[in-house]
């Protein structure tokens, strides 16, 4: 945590589903919601073959880290959907209108279960006159929609998400495209994320701290190689604002400027 506390970052890049809010509880049941509806319009076995494709361990309910579902853009997820369709013996026009018809986006409100107060730990950053951006491989509509149910818009800089175009995790891309938005250099942020994309995509931005959530998908394992510091959850994040808001202060104290010394 030394490491942690002691990077003082001009801006936090966050991920969103396993880091801000509960990737399971968002998109565990997806999956099994998804292959009910296609057994219905197919009246093919669909639950295993698109659980094994997918990512997704049905008999522990918990998302893969290494799978699909962990880091991969819907609309790619929606071509794997088509194609287990077809290896289960669907024409490929069939295969394409049973998925059209089956196919819905899990709710961004009611499933999206946050780890922490994330309007307290975005007011206590921005505070600090840090900025913040988001970079997903959600879509755009659902991350807005969420972001609007947490009443945090006002504190978020940019982000990037899976549609807009910009080459998706592990690919630099999503930070470089933020950092450049916010006139931050990498070398001065932090991202922080829970699957090995993530921090992969931090790690090639040249980001300055590269921060691993284990309450994600993940496990230490997984993500102490590609990490500078391993959180248990972004709630520790306010232990580490707290810390650097008590620094500011006490060298406001000695009557020097915070801004320069940070």
């Amino acid at each position: 945590m030394n490491v942690l506390k002691n990077f003082k970052a001009d801006a936090i890049i966050f991920d969103k589903d396993g880091t801000l809010i509960d990737f399971d509880a968002m998109w565990g049941g997806w999956v099994i919601y998804l292959a009910e509806q296609l057994h219905q319009l197919s009246g093919l076995d669909v639950r295993d073959p698109l659980c094994l494709a997918m990512g997704y361990d049905d008999a522990n309910k918990k998302v893969l880290a290494t799978g699909k579902l962990a880091a991969t853009p819907m609309h790619l997820l929606y071509r794997l959907t088509v194609e287990v369709m077809q290896s289960l013996g669907l024409s490929a026009e069939n295969a394409e209108k049973v998925v059209a018809e089956g196919w819905y986006i899990p709710d961004p409100v009611i499933l999206a279960k946050p780890f922490t107060d994330t309007r307290a730990l975005f007011d206590s950053i921005h505070q600090l006159k840090i900025k913040i951006g988001i970079a997903t491989t959600d879509d755009r509509a659902p991350t807005q929609a969420m972001i609007e149910a947490f009443d945090i818009e006002e504190y978020i800089a940019t982000m990037v998400c899976s549609d807009d175009g910009i080459q998706a995790k592990p690919a630099p891309d999503m930070v470089l495209t933020i950092c450049e938005r916010m006139k931050v250099d990498p070398a001065r942020v932090m991202v922080v994320g829970d699957t090995i994309p993530d921090l992969k995509m931090a790690r090639a931005a040249g980001a300055g701290l590269v921060v691993g959530v284990l309450k994600g998908v993940s496990n230490t394992k997984d993500l102490a190689p590609f990490a500078d510091a391993l959180i248990e959850s972004v709630n520790d994040l306010h232990v580490y604002i707290q810390e650097w808001a008590k620094q500011k202060a006490e060298y406001a104290l000695k009557g020097l400027n915070p801004d320069i010394a940070f």
